[in-house]
Protein backbone atom coordinates (compact mmCIF):
# COMPACT_ATOMS: atom_id res chain seq x y z
CA UNK A 1 0.00 0.00 0.00
CA UNK A 2 1.18 3.85 -0.78
CA UNK A 3 1.56 6.11 1.72
CA UNK A 4 -1.93 8.24 2.00
CA UNK A 5 -1.55 11.85 1.82
CA UNK A 6 -4.47 14.21 2.56
CA UNK A 7 -5.77 15.38 -0.48
CA UNK A 8 -4.03 19.35 0.68
CA UNK A 9 -1.10 17.43 0.91
CA UNK A 10 -0.84 16.16 -2.79
CA UNK A 11 0.85 18.42 -4.87
CA UNK A 12 -0.81 18.77 -8.60
CA UNK A 13 0.68 20.39 -11.72
CA UNK A 14 -1.39 21.04 -14.87
CA UNK A 15 0.84 22.00 -17.93
CA UNK A 16 -1.25 24.68 -20.26
CA UNK A 17 -4.53 26.84 -19.50
CA UNK A 18 -6.58 26.56 -22.52
CA UNK A 19 -9.87 24.51 -22.12
CA UNK A 20 -8.95 21.51 -20.89
CA UNK A 21 -6.55 23.06 -18.60
CA UNK A 22 -9.31 25.01 -16.86
CA UNK A 23 -11.32 22.43 -16.87
CA UNK A 24 -8.65 20.40 -14.52
CA UNK A 25 -8.39 23.48 -12.07
CA UNK A 26 -11.78 23.77 -11.71
CA UNK A 27 -12.42 19.75 -11.17
CA UNK A 28 -9.31 19.47 -8.79
CA UNK A 29 -10.12 22.46 -6.04
CA UNK A 30 -13.53 20.86 -6.31
CA UNK A 31 -12.80 17.59 -5.36
CA UNK A 32 -10.84 19.16 -2.26
CA UNK A 33 -7.13 19.13 -3.92
CA UNK A 34 -5.17 22.59 -3.06
CA UNK A 35 -1.90 22.51 -4.27
CA UNK A 36 -2.49 22.94 -7.65
CA UNK A 37 -0.78 25.16 -9.96
CA UNK A 38 -0.91 25.38 -14.07
CA UNK A 39 1.78 26.18 -15.26
CA UNK A 40 0.89 28.09 -19.02
CA UNK A 41 3.56 29.55 -21.78
CA UNK A 42 1.60 32.41 -22.35
CA UNK A 43 0.58 34.91 -20.69
CA UNK A 44 -2.78 34.69 -20.85
CA UNK A 45 -5.52 31.81 -20.90
CA UNK A 46 -7.32 30.25 -23.69
CA UNK A 47 -4.88 27.89 -25.58
CA UNK A 48 -5.74 27.79 -29.25
CA UNK A 49 -8.75 30.40 -29.22
CA UNK A 50 -6.31 32.68 -27.73
CA UNK A 51 -3.82 32.05 -30.51
CA UNK A 52 -6.08 31.88 -33.56
CA UNK A 53 -8.04 35.22 -34.18
CA UNK A 54 -8.02 35.75 -37.65
CA UNK A 55 -11.14 36.62 -39.87
CA UNK A 56 -13.78 34.57 -39.73
CA UNK A 57 -12.73 32.53 -36.95
CA UNK A 58 -15.89 29.80 -36.21
CA UNK A 59 -16.17 26.77 -33.86
CA UNK A 60 -17.64 24.20 -35.74
CA UNK A 61 -19.10 22.55 -32.67
CA UNK A 62 -22.37 23.49 -31.96
CA UNK A 63 -21.62 26.46 -28.80
CA UNK A 64 -24.16 24.83 -26.53
CA UNK A 65 -21.94 21.16 -26.88
CA UNK A 66 -18.93 23.77 -27.12
CA UNK A 67 -19.62 24.61 -23.04
CA UNK A 68 -18.57 23.24 -20.22
CA UNK A 69 -21.73 21.28 -18.64
CA UNK A 70 -21.53 23.09 -15.22
CA UNK A 71 -21.14 26.40 -16.84
CA UNK A 72 -24.18 26.53 -19.55
CA UNK A 73 -23.79 30.13 -21.37
CA UNK A 74 -27.02 31.56 -22.34
CA UNK A 75 -25.06 34.34 -23.94
CA UNK A 76 -23.40 33.10 -27.21
CA UNK A 77 -24.66 35.25 -30.01
CA UNK A 78 -24.90 32.79 -33.15
CA UNK A 79 -25.06 28.38 -33.00
CA UNK A 80 -21.59 28.03 -34.00
CA UNK A 81 -19.52 30.53 -31.89
CA UNK A 82 -17.02 33.03 -33.07
CA UNK A 83 -13.67 32.91 -31.59
CA UNK A 84 -13.75 35.68 -29.33
CA UNK A 85 -16.55 34.87 -27.68
CA UNK A 86 -15.28 31.57 -26.83
CA UNK A 87 -11.90 33.23 -25.57
CA UNK A 88 -14.74 35.31 -23.24
CA UNK A 89 -16.16 32.60 -22.24
CA UNK A 90 -12.98 30.76 -20.63
CA UNK A 91 -11.81 33.83 -19.71
CA UNK A 92 -14.63 34.12 -17.25
CA UNK A 93 -14.93 30.52 -16.31
CA UNK A 94 -11.01 31.18 -15.29
CA UNK A 95 -12.43 33.96 -13.32
CA UNK A 96 -15.32 32.38 -11.69
CA UNK A 97 -13.68 29.46 -10.49
CA UNK A 98 -10.84 30.78 -9.13
CA UNK A 99 -8.25 29.10 -11.62
CA UNK A 100 -6.61 32.57 -12.02
CA UNK A 101 -5.28 32.00 -8.79
CA UNK A 102 -3.49 28.37 -9.47
CA UNK A 103 -1.71 29.85 -13.08
CA UNK A 104 1.39 30.99 -13.57
CA UNK A 105 1.83 32.39 -16.87
CA UNK A 106 4.65 33.10 -19.19
CA UNK A 107 6.26 29.94 -17.74
CA UNK A 108 6.99 27.23 -20.35
CA UNK A 109 7.84 23.42 -19.01
CA UNK A 110 11.00 22.69 -21.12
CA UNK A 111 11.88 19.18 -18.86
CA UNK A 112 9.81 17.01 -16.73
CA UNK A 113 11.68 13.80 -14.84
CA UNK A 114 10.59 11.27 -12.22
CA UNK A 115 13.23 11.24 -9.95
CA UNK A 116 12.48 9.21 -6.59
CA UNK A 117 8.38 9.00 -6.90
CA UNK A 118 8.14 12.72 -8.02
CA UNK A 119 7.97 14.96 -11.29
CA UNK A 120 10.25 17.69 -11.16
CA UNK A 121 10.14 20.42 -13.66
CA UNK A 122 12.39 22.99 -14.99
CA UNK A 123 11.05 26.14 -16.58
CA UNK A 124 12.65 28.39 -19.75
CA UNK A 125 13.22 30.77 -17.42
CA UNK A 126 14.99 28.74 -14.56
CA UNK A 127 12.46 28.16 -12.24
CA UNK A 128 12.12 24.57 -11.03
CA UNK A 129 9.06 22.83 -8.86
CA UNK A 130 8.43 19.34 -7.75
CA UNK A 131 4.78 17.61 -8.09
CA UNK A 132 3.15 14.31 -7.13
CA UNK A 133 1.13 14.19 -10.54
CA UNK A 134 0.88 15.88 -13.71
CA UNK A 135 -1.51 16.45 -16.10
CA UNK A 136 -0.80 17.77 -19.64
CA UNK A 137 -3.28 19.72 -20.92
CA UNK A 138 -1.06 20.73 -23.69
CA UNK A 139 -3.63 20.80 -26.64
CA UNK A 140 -3.19 19.19 -30.27
CA UNK A 141 -3.50 22.19 -32.65
CA UNK A 142 -0.47 24.38 -31.40
CA UNK A 143 2.43 23.81 -33.58
CA UNK A 144 2.20 25.68 -36.18
CA UNK A 145 2.75 24.12 -39.65
CA UNK A 146 4.91 26.27 -41.69
CA UNK A 147 4.57 25.43 -45.57
CA UNK A 148 8.00 24.11 -47.40
CA UNK A 149 7.75 26.94 -49.77
CA UNK A 150 11.15 27.83 -51.45
CA UNK A 151 11.58 31.89 -50.80
CA UNK A 152 8.70 32.43 -48.34
CA UNK A 153 11.25 34.60 -46.44
CA UNK A 154 11.63 36.51 -49.86
CA UNK A 155 8.09 37.80 -50.17
CA UNK A 156 8.76 42.26 -49.38
CA UNK A 157 4.33 42.18 -48.31
CA UNK A 158 3.34 41.08 -44.76
CA UNK A 159 3.13 37.17 -44.78
CA UNK A 160 2.50 35.39 -41.16
CA UNK A 161 0.53 31.96 -40.20
CA UNK A 162 -3.55 32.17 -39.41
CA UNK A 163 -2.36 31.47 -35.98
CA UNK A 164 0.01 34.39 -35.79
CA UNK A 165 -2.66 36.91 -37.93
CA UNK A 166 -1.36 40.49 -37.84
CA UNK A 167 -4.58 42.68 -36.92
CA UNK A 168 -2.57 45.90 -37.72
CA UNK A 169 -2.08 44.47 -41.71
CA UNK A 170 -4.43 46.39 -43.68
CA UNK A 171 -6.85 44.13 -45.63
CA UNK A 172 -9.90 45.93 -47.56
CA UNK A 173 -9.20 46.55 -51.15
CA UNK A 174 -5.55 44.65 -51.13
CA UNK A 175 -4.38 41.99 -53.04
CA UNK A 176 -4.65 38.80 -50.77
CA UNK A 177 -3.25 35.52 -50.99
CA UNK A 178 -4.46 32.34 -49.02
CA UNK A 179 -2.43 29.14 -48.70
CA UNK A 180 -4.10 25.90 -47.55
CA UNK A 181 -8.34 24.91 -47.61
CA UNK A 182 -8.60 23.07 -44.43
CA UNK A 183 -11.50 24.98 -41.76
CA UNK A 184 -8.93 27.65 -41.58
CA UNK A 185 -8.24 28.80 -44.97
CA UNK A 186 -12.24 27.80 -45.52
CA UNK A 187 -13.25 30.49 -42.82
CA UNK A 188 -10.50 33.58 -43.49
CA UNK A 189 -11.77 32.88 -47.78
CA UNK A 190 -15.40 33.40 -46.12
CA UNK A 191 -14.35 36.85 -44.61
CA UNK A 192 -12.53 38.40 -46.65
CA UNK A 193 -13.57 37.28 -50.21
CA UNK A 194 -15.92 40.82 -50.36
CA UNK A 195 -13.08 42.80 -48.32
CA UNK A 196 -10.21 42.16 -50.16
CA UNK A 197 -9.50 43.93 -53.69
CA UNK A 198 -8.29 40.49 -54.80
CA UNK A 199 -8.33 37.19 -53.14
CA UNK A 200 -6.34 33.67 -54.26
CA UNK A 201 -7.25 31.07 -52.56
CA UNK A 202 -4.77 28.40 -53.32
CA UNK A 203 -5.72 24.94 -53.31
CA UNK A 204 -3.40 22.02 -53.17
CA UNK A 205 -5.91 19.20 -52.95
CA UNK A 206 -10.06 19.82 -53.23
CA UNK A 207 -12.22 19.80 -49.76
CA UNK A 208 -15.51 18.29 -49.23
CA UNK A 209 -17.97 20.95 -47.96
CA UNK A 210 -21.00 20.13 -45.79
CA UNK A 211 -23.44 23.09 -45.91
CA UNK A 212 -24.04 24.28 -42.64
CA UNK A 213 -26.27 27.42 -41.33
CA UNK A 214 -25.52 29.78 -38.78
CA UNK A 215 -28.28 31.45 -37.26
CA UNK A 216 -27.96 33.98 -34.85
CA UNK A 217 -29.58 33.81 -31.48
CA UNK A 218 -32.60 36.09 -31.05
CA UNK A 219 -33.06 38.14 -27.55
CA UNK A 220 -35.80 36.41 -27.03
CA UNK A 221 -34.40 32.85 -27.02
CA UNK A 222 -31.29 34.24 -25.39
CA UNK A 223 -34.33 35.03 -22.80
CA UNK A 224 -35.21 31.78 -22.48
CA UNK A 225 -31.81 30.02 -22.10
CA UNK A 226 -31.42 32.17 -19.04
CA UNK A 227 -34.58 31.62 -17.48
CA UNK A 228 -34.20 28.03 -18.10
CA UNK A 229 -30.95 26.29 -18.33
CA UNK A 230 -32.27 23.06 -19.46
CA UNK A 231 -33.15 24.63 -23.03
CA UNK A 232 -29.88 24.92 -23.14
CA UNK A 233 -28.88 21.23 -22.02
CA UNK A 234 -31.46 19.85 -24.62
CA UNK A 235 -29.57 21.35 -27.32
CA UNK A 236 -26.20 19.77 -26.28
CA UNK A 237 -27.97 16.40 -25.71
CA UNK A 238 -29.35 16.73 -29.43
CA UNK A 239 -26.10 17.55 -31.09
CA UNK A 240 -24.18 14.60 -29.18
CA UNK A 241 -26.49 12.11 -29.54
CA UNK A 242 -28.92 10.47 -31.67
CA UNK A 243 -28.52 12.15 -35.37
CA UNK A 244 -25.78 14.39 -34.55
CA UNK A 245 -22.70 13.60 -33.21
CA UNK A 246 -23.07 9.56 -32.51
CA UNK A 247 -24.14 9.22 -35.67
CA UNK A 248 -21.43 10.97 -37.17
CA UNK A 249 -18.50 8.90 -34.81
CA UNK A 250 -20.56 5.96 -36.52
CA UNK A 251 -20.11 6.76 -39.86
CA UNK A 252 -16.43 7.98 -39.43
CA UNK A 253 -15.26 4.37 -37.90
CA UNK A 254 -17.92 2.73 -40.72
CA UNK A 255 -16.64 3.45 -44.17
CA UNK A 256 -19.17 1.67 -45.92
CA UNK A 257 -22.36 2.46 -43.25
CA UNK A 258 -25.38 4.01 -44.41
CA UNK A 259 -25.08 6.75 -42.27
CA UNK A 260 -21.28 7.64 -44.50
CA UNK A 261 -22.62 7.31 -47.66
CA UNK A 262 -26.10 9.87 -47.05
CA UNK A 263 -22.65 12.02 -45.62
CA UNK A 264 -20.97 11.58 -49.09
CA UNK A 265 -24.56 12.60 -50.93
CA UNK A 266 -25.34 15.26 -49.08
CA UNK A 267 -21.77 16.90 -49.57
CA UNK A 268 -21.78 16.35 -53.26
CA UNK A 269 -25.54 17.58 -53.93
CA UNK A 270 -24.23 20.59 -51.72
CA UNK A 271 -21.22 21.16 -54.53
CA UNK A 272 -23.88 20.42 -57.44
CA UNK A 273 -26.09 22.92 -56.10
CA UNK A 274 -23.65 25.57 -54.83
CA UNK A 275 -21.59 26.02 -58.32
CA UNK A 276 -22.72 27.14 -61.38
CA UNK A 277 -19.53 27.12 -63.37
CA UNK A 278 -18.62 23.47 -64.51
CA UNK A 279 -15.32 24.26 -64.46
CA UNK A 280 -14.95 26.00 -61.02
CA UNK A 281 -17.10 23.34 -60.32
CA UNK A 282 -14.69 20.29 -60.84
CA UNK A 283 -11.65 22.05 -59.74
CA UNK A 284 -13.63 22.01 -56.44
CA UNK A 285 -14.52 18.66 -56.50
CA UNK A 286 -12.07 16.21 -54.19
CA UNK A 287 -10.99 12.83 -55.77
CA UNK A 288 -11.03 11.09 -52.19
CA UNK A 289 -14.51 10.33 -50.09
CA UNK A 290 -15.78 12.24 -48.09
CA UNK A 291 -15.05 12.83 -44.61
CA UNK A 292 -11.59 10.92 -45.27
CA UNK A 293 -9.81 14.29 -44.39
CA UNK A 294 -11.13 16.41 -41.84
CA UNK A 295 -15.23 17.66 -42.34
CA UNK A 296 -15.20 21.00 -43.20
CA UNK A 297 -18.26 22.93 -42.34
CA UNK A 298 -19.34 26.09 -43.70
CA UNK A 299 -22.27 28.38 -44.85
CA UNK A 300 -20.90 30.43 -47.47
CA UNK A 301 -17.46 28.93 -48.75
CA UNK A 302 -19.05 28.41 -52.59
CA UNK A 303 -20.65 31.53 -52.60
CA UNK A 304 -17.23 33.04 -51.31
CA UNK A 305 -14.92 31.71 -54.32
CA UNK A 306 -17.33 31.91 -56.32
CA UNK A 307 -17.61 36.14 -56.15
CA UNK A 308 -15.56 38.85 -58.29
CA UNK A 309 -13.06 39.47 -56.30
CA UNK A 310 -12.11 36.01 -56.10
CA UNK A 311 -10.06 33.73 -58.14
CA UNK A 312 -9.01 29.57 -57.14
CA UNK A 313 -5.69 28.89 -58.02
CA UNK A 314 -4.90 25.62 -58.76
CA UNK A 315 -1.68 25.41 -60.33
CA UNK A 316 1.02 24.33 -58.05
CA UNK A 317 3.13 26.86 -56.60
CA UNK A 318 6.70 26.80 -57.63
CA UNK A 319 7.82 29.67 -55.08
CA UNK A 320 7.33 32.98 -53.55
CA UNK A 321 9.28 35.93 -54.53
CA UNK A 322 8.91 39.60 -53.81
CA UNK A 323 6.04 40.50 -55.34
CA UNK A 324 3.96 37.36 -54.38
CA UNK A 325 3.56 33.55 -55.53
CA UNK A 326 5.49 31.88 -58.64
CA UNK A 327 3.58 29.37 -60.25
CA UNK A 328 4.85 26.54 -61.51
CA UNK A 329 3.03 27.48 -65.09
CA UNK A 330 5.10 30.40 -65.06
CA UNK A 331 1.88 33.23 -63.54
CA UNK A 332 3.32 35.66 -60.99
CA UNK A 333 0.37 36.52 -58.63
CA UNK A 334 1.75 39.81 -57.29
CA UNK A 335 -0.13 40.10 -53.25
CA UNK A 336 0.01 43.07 -50.47
CA UNK A 337 -0.42 40.09 -48.18
CA UNK A 338 0.26 36.35 -47.95
CA UNK A 339 -1.61 34.19 -45.21
CA UNK A 340 -0.42 31.01 -44.44
CA UNK A 341 -3.56 28.60 -43.33
CA UNK A 342 -1.41 25.83 -43.15
CA UNK A 343 -2.30 24.21 -40.18
CA UNK A 344 -0.75 22.50 -37.13
CA UNK A 345 1.87 19.50 -36.13
CA UNK A 346 -0.63 17.14 -35.05
CA UNK A 347 1.58 14.55 -33.42
CA UNK A 348 3.59 16.79 -31.23
CA UNK A 349 1.51 16.77 -27.68
CA UNK A 350 3.78 17.72 -25.14
CA UNK A 351 7.07 18.05 -27.08
CA UNK A 352 9.05 19.71 -27.52
CA UNK A 353 9.48 19.33 -23.21
CA UNK A 354 11.79 16.78 -22.29
CA UNK A 355 9.79 14.25 -20.44
CA UNK A 356 11.72 11.09 -18.82
CA UNK A 357 9.61 8.55 -17.11
CA UNK A 358 10.83 5.84 -14.57
CA UNK A 359 14.56 4.68 -14.43
CA UNK A 360 15.42 7.40 -17.71
CA UNK A 361 12.88 5.97 -20.22
CA UNK A 362 12.27 8.83 -22.80
CA UNK A 363 8.92 9.43 -24.40
CA UNK A 364 10.54 10.94 -28.10
CA UNK A 365 12.00 7.07 -27.70
CA UNK A 366 9.01 5.56 -26.42
CA UNK A 367 7.19 8.10 -29.42
CA UNK A 368 9.85 6.99 -31.90
CA UNK A 369 7.17 5.24 -33.84
CA UNK A 370 4.34 6.73 -33.15
CA UNK A 371 2.51 9.03 -30.70
CA UNK A 372 0.26 6.46 -28.51
CA UNK A 373 -1.25 6.79 -25.09
CA UNK A 374 -3.58 3.51 -23.34
CA UNK A 375 -6.91 5.06 -24.01
CA UNK A 376 -5.25 8.93 -24.77
CA UNK A 377 -4.72 8.68 -20.75
CA UNK A 378 -1.52 7.05 -20.03
CA UNK A 379 2.07 5.82 -21.02
CA UNK A 380 3.84 2.85 -19.16
CA UNK A 381 6.58 3.90 -17.10
CA UNK A 382 5.36 7.47 -16.89
CA UNK A 383 3.90 7.12 -13.61
CA UNK A 384 1.28 9.28 -12.06
CA UNK A 385 1.38 11.55 -15.29
CA UNK A 386 -1.94 11.96 -16.98
CA UNK A 387 -3.33 13.71 -20.35
CA UNK A 388 -6.16 15.29 -21.48
CA UNK A 389 -6.72 14.81 -25.15
CA UNK A 390 -3.59 12.65 -25.44
CA UNK A 391 -2.48 10.03 -28.56
CA UNK A 392 -5.35 8.26 -30.23
CA UNK A 393 -8.30 10.29 -28.80
CA UNK A 394 -11.77 11.29 -30.62
CA UNK A 395 -10.20 14.25 -31.82
CA UNK A 396 -11.91 14.88 -34.57
CA UNK A 397 -15.30 12.85 -33.87
CA UNK A 398 -16.35 14.57 -30.72
CA UNK A 399 -16.89 17.72 -29.15
CA UNK A 400 -13.19 18.35 -27.31
CA UNK A 401 -14.93 19.84 -24.19
CA UNK A 402 -16.63 16.15 -23.99
CA UNK A 403 -13.53 14.43 -24.54
CA UNK A 404 -12.14 16.40 -21.85
CA UNK A 405 -14.80 16.28 -19.18
CA UNK A 406 -14.99 12.57 -19.27
CA UNK A 407 -11.35 12.05 -19.06
CA UNK A 408 -11.01 14.25 -16.41
CA UNK A 409 -13.27 12.21 -14.62
CA UNK A 410 -11.72 9.33 -15.52
CA UNK A 411 -8.23 10.96 -14.30
CA UNK A 412 -9.57 12.19 -10.99
CA UNK A 413 -10.34 8.25 -9.77
CA UNK A 414 -6.53 7.28 -10.88
CA UNK A 415 -5.56 10.37 -8.49
CA UNK A 416 -8.21 9.10 -6.25
CA UNK A 417 -5.80 5.50 -5.86
CA UNK A 418 -3.19 7.98 -5.26
CA UNK A 419 -4.93 10.02 -2.69
CA UNK A 420 -6.19 7.02 -0.78
CA UNK A 421 -2.67 5.63 -0.31
CA UNK A 422 -4.26 2.50 -2.70
CA UNK A 423 -0.62 2.83 -3.99
CA UNK A 424 1.95 5.43 -4.39
CA UNK A 425 2.12 5.54 -7.95
CA UNK A 426 -0.18 4.66 -11.07
CA UNK A 427 0.90 4.19 -14.95
CA UNK A 428 -0.70 2.04 -17.43
CA UNK A 429 0.60 -1.39 -18.17
CA UNK A 430 2.68 -2.30 -21.27
CA UNK A 431 0.62 -5.35 -21.84
CA UNK A 432 -2.10 -2.93 -21.77
CA UNK A 433 -0.81 -0.67 -24.22
CA UNK A 434 0.29 -3.34 -26.56
CA UNK A 435 -3.82 -4.72 -26.81
CA UNK A 436 -5.31 -1.19 -27.07
CA UNK A 437 -2.77 -0.27 -29.52
CA UNK A 438 -2.89 -3.59 -31.67
CA UNK A 439 -6.96 -3.57 -31.28
CA UNK A 440 -6.93 0.14 -32.10
CA UNK A 441 -4.45 0.36 -35.55
CA UNK A 442 -6.77 -2.61 -36.56
CA UNK A 443 -10.07 -0.67 -36.19
CA UNK A 444 -8.45 2.19 -37.62
CA UNK A 445 -7.72 0.48 -41.50
CA UNK A 446 -11.82 0.31 -41.07
CA UNK A 447 -12.52 3.76 -40.66
CA UNK A 448 -13.10 6.83 -43.36
CA UNK A 449 -9.88 8.17 -42.82
CA UNK A 450 -8.15 5.05 -44.27
CA UNK A 451 -10.06 5.43 -47.37
CA UNK A 452 -7.05 6.79 -49.27
CA UNK A 453 -6.45 10.52 -48.90
CA UNK A 454 -3.56 12.30 -46.88
CA UNK A 455 -4.29 14.13 -43.81
CA UNK A 456 -3.45 15.02 -40.33
CA UNK A 457 -4.92 12.25 -39.27
CA UNK A 458 -3.00 9.92 -40.01
CA UNK A 459 0.36 8.83 -38.54
CA UNK A 460 3.61 8.13 -40.46
CA UNK A 461 3.33 4.83 -41.65
CA UNK A 462 -0.11 6.20 -42.97
CA UNK A 463 -2.38 4.74 -40.01
CA UNK A 464 -5.44 6.99 -38.88
CA UNK A 465 -3.98 8.02 -35.36
CA UNK A 466 -7.79 9.32 -34.16
CA UNK A 467 -10.32 7.16 -32.16
CA UNK A 468 -11.25 4.26 -34.06
CA UNK A 469 -14.47 3.08 -31.83
CA UNK A 470 -17.73 4.40 -31.34
CA UNK A 471 -18.99 7.10 -28.91
CA UNK A 472 -20.41 4.65 -26.93
CA UNK A 473 -17.44 2.89 -26.35
CA UNK A 474 -15.40 5.50 -25.53
CA UNK A 475 -18.23 7.07 -23.06
CA UNK A 476 -18.23 3.58 -21.77
CA UNK A 477 -14.36 3.04 -21.19
CA UNK A 478 -14.30 6.45 -19.61
CA UNK A 479 -16.97 5.38 -16.53
CA UNK A 480 -14.31 3.85 -14.53
CA UNK A 481 -10.67 2.40 -15.31
CA UNK A 482 -9.95 -1.06 -14.99
CA UNK A 483 -7.57 -1.19 -12.68
CA UNK A 484 -6.22 -4.70 -14.19
CA UNK A 485 -4.86 -2.52 -16.92
CA UNK A 486 -2.64 -0.48 -14.85
CA UNK A 487 0.35 -0.68 -13.12
CA UNK A 488 0.26 0.30 -8.98
CA UNK A 489 3.09 0.47 -6.83
CA UNK A 490 2.87 0.96 -3.41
Amino acid sequence: MGTKLKKDDLRIVVIGAGMAGILSGIKLREAGFSKITLYEKADRVGGTWRENTYPGLTCDVDSHSYTYTFEPNPEWSHRFPPGDEIQAYFEASTTKFGVDEMIRFNEEIVRCEHVEGRWRLEMKSGLRDEADIVIAATGVLHHPSMPEIEGLDDFEGASFHSARWDHDVPLDGQRVGIIGNGSTGVQIVSALASRAGALYHFQRTAQWIMASENPAYSEKEKAAFRADPDLMRNIKHAFDSGEGVAAFSEALTNADSPMMLEIEATVKANLEESVQDPELRERLRPDYRAACKRMIFSPDYYEAIQHENADLVTDPIARVEAKGVRLESGRLIELDVLALATGFKADRFMRPMELIGRAGVKLEEVWAKRPAAYLSISIPDFPNFFMLNGPNGPVGNFSLIDIAERQMAYISQLIDLVAEGRCSEVSASSEAMAQFDEERIGAAKNTIWASGCKSWYLDSEGIPASWPFSQKRFHDEMGQPRLEDYQLIA
